[in-house]
C-alpha cells in the first residue's frame, strides 16, 4: 500500500478539483435545486428522467423516503407501502427543509454528477488514508494530514446538504468553496512533501514572503469574485438567462475592484520571477502559475467583452483554485528548501 500513497494523492487532488469544476458548471446552469434532496436525488440513488416518474401513481409500491410532487409541493413517503386507488395523505409527509419543488431533467443530472464526482473523492481521500498508514512509523504527519482530508471531506458533504436545504443561500456557497479550498491546501502541503529536489534558494526569505503575500492576494481575489459571482447570478436571474450584455450594466464597485486586482497579482508575480531569474533557476510550477494568472486574465476578459460565453465562469473559477493550489505548493517546497 505504500506504493500508492503517491497515486491515491494524485488522484484525489486532481477528484476534488473536478468536484470544484463541476460545481461551478452546476452553478452558472443554475442546477443548484437540480436534486432538492441530500444525499439522494427526489429520494432515488439514480434520479429519474422524466417528471411523470414523480407523480402520484395508484396501486404503485412506493419505499420510505422516495419522494413525489403533488401541487408544487414535495412530498416523502413516510414508510414502504403500496399506494391504493386513491391519494392517501396520512402516507406521506411534506418536505419542511425548503419549498422548492421544480424538476428540470438537465438540472438534476448535472447536479448529480456533481455529487458523484464528489462522493468519488471522498472514496479517492479514504483510500489515500488507508494507503497513508503503511507509513505511520516513518511519517505520521502523512498520515495525520490524510486524516484530516478525511474529514474535510465529510464535512464537506454536511456543508453541500446544508447549501441544499437552505435553497442557495449566498454565503453557504461561499463556506463550502472555502472549504474546498482548504482540502486543497491540505493536498498539496501532502504533495508538497513529496518533493524531492533540494536546490538551494539565494532569497529564500523573500521567496517566502512573495509567496505568503501572493496566496494572500488570491484569497482575497476569489472573496471578490465570490461576491462578483452573486451579482452576476442574481442578473441572469433577473434577465432570464437572456441580454448576457446587460448583466454588468449596473455592476458594482466590486467587480472593478476585482477587475483591476488581478493587476497587481500580475505585478507581484513579475518580481517573484525576476527574483527567480537571477537565481538561476525558475520551477516548472512557477511557469504553470504564470501561465494560469494569464489565462484567468484571459477568461475575464473573454467574459466582459464577449457577454459570458458558455464555460467561460467555470474555466474563470478553476483556474483561481489551481493558482491558489499551484501557489500553495510553491510555497510549501520553499520553506522546506529553506
Amino acid at each position: 500500500m505504500k506504493n500508492l500513497y503517491k497515486p491515491f494523492l494524485i488522484l484525489s487532488l486532481v477528484l476534488v478539483y473536478l468536484v470544484i469544476f463541476a460545481g461551478a458548471v452546476v452553478r452558472m446552469t443554475g442546477s443548484g435545486m437540480g436534486c432538492p434532496d441530500w444525499p439522494k436525488c427526489f429520494g432515488y440513488l439514480i434520479p429519474p428522467k422524466e417528471r411523470a416518474e414523480l407523480d402520484w401513481k395508484p396501486n404503485h409500491q412506493y419505499k420510505d423516503g422516495q419522494v413525489i410532487i403533488v401541487e408544487e409541493s414535495l412530498r416523502v413517503a413516510t414508510d414502504d407501502f403500496k399506494s391504493k386507488t386513491v391519494y392517501i395523505e396520512s402516507n406521506w409527509k411534506s418536505y419542511n427543509k425548503h419549498d422548492y419543488a421544480i424538476f428540470n431533467p438537465v438540472h438534476t443530472w448535472i447536479e448529480f454528477i456533481n455529487r458523484l464526482l464528489g462522493a468519488l473523492a471522498g472514496l479517492a481521500t479514504l483510500f489515500l488514508l488507508i494507503s497513508s498508514l503503511s507509513k505511520i512509523k516513518s511519517d505520521i504527519v502523512a498520515t495525520v494530514s490524510s486524516f484530516l482530508v478525511v474529514l474535510g471531506m465529510g464535512f464537506q458533504g454536511w456543508l453541500g446538504k446544508t447549501v441544499v436545504d437552505s435553497n442557495l443561500l449566498p454565503y453557504k456557497i461561499s463556506i463550502h468553496m472555502a472549504m474546498a479550498l482548504l482540502i486543497v491546501l491540505f493536498l498539496v502541503y501532502l504533495l508538497s512533501r513529496e518533493q524531492k529536489s533540494r536546490q538551494e534558494l539565494t532569497y529564500a526569505k523573500q521567496f517566502q514572503g512573495l509567496a505568503l503575500v501572493a496566496i494572500l492576494l488570491s484569497l482575497i481575489q476569489i472573496g471578490m469574485g465570490t461576491q462578483v459571482r452573486q451579482y452576476v447570478d442574481d442578473q441572469m436571474h433577473s434577465f432570464n438567462l437572456i441580454q448576457a450584455s446587460e448583466w454588468l450594466a449596473k455592476a458594482p464597485i466590486i467587480f472593478y475592484v476585482h477587475r483591476s486586482f488581478s493587476i497587481l497579482i500580475l505585478l507581484i508575480h513579475i518580481y517573484w520571477g525576476y527574483l527567480y531569474f537571477k537565481n538561476n533557476y525558475i520551477p516548472p510550477v512557477f511557469r504553470i502559475i504564470l501561465a494560469v494568472i494569464g489565462l484567468e486574465i484571459v477568461t475575464g476578459i473573454w467574459m466582459y467583452y464577449f457577454d459570458f460565453p458558455f464555460s467561460s465562469q467555470p474555466i474563470h473559477l478553476i483556474l483561481a483554485a489551481l493558482l491558489f493550489g499551484a501557489q500553495s505548493f510553491l510555497l510549501f517546497v520553499i520553506k522546506r528548501k529553506s
